[in-house]
């Protein structure tokens, strides 16, 4: 009897970590090659069929952006600012920084905050640039 409970409890605990392992990432990743893919066979960047979103600050947005790109929120302010982005919870919503580790933070947040597809790409513009894909600046 103790140790049928025993092995129920265990079965219980493992079930509740797995489920918050589970939780606790729940955006995907996506490689800067995909992404290069999926902009350039989009007709046009209002049809590309995803949101993209650079979460670094303003002055390195300024320096330089993946083209296509449609806001930039910085990932601290990703939660307060998340309507501005004007997608629905089921919407495709792509997001970069400069090395994927700010990204990964606005992804879970969105996430967390109810969006089912959201992507933050492998190695951000670090990885852009070393692919030798374009940069360009934004528009004022």
């Amino acid at each position: 009897m103790k140790l049928s409970i025993i092995a129920i409890l265990g079965w219980l605990l493992t079930g509740l970590v797995l489920c918050d392992v589970a939780r606790s990432h729940h955006s995907y990743l996506l490689t800067v090659q995909q992404l290069q893919e999926s902009l350039s066979k989009a007709g046009s960047m209002d049809k590309k069929g995803f949101v993209l979103i650079d979460v670094r600050s303003p002055e390195e947005h300024q320096a330089g952006m993946i083209p296509g790109t449609d806001l930039n929120i910085d990932f601290r302010e990703i939660q307060a600012r998340h309507r501005e982005i004007g997608a629905q919870l089921d919407d495709h919503v792509v997001v970069y920084c400069q090395s994927g580790r700010r990204s990964n933070i606005a992804a879970e947040t969105l996430a967390d905050l109810g969006y089912r597809h959201v992507y933050n790409v492998s190695g951000s513009m670090n990885a852009w640039r070393e692919a030798g894909y374009p940069v360009e600046r934004p528009r004022r």
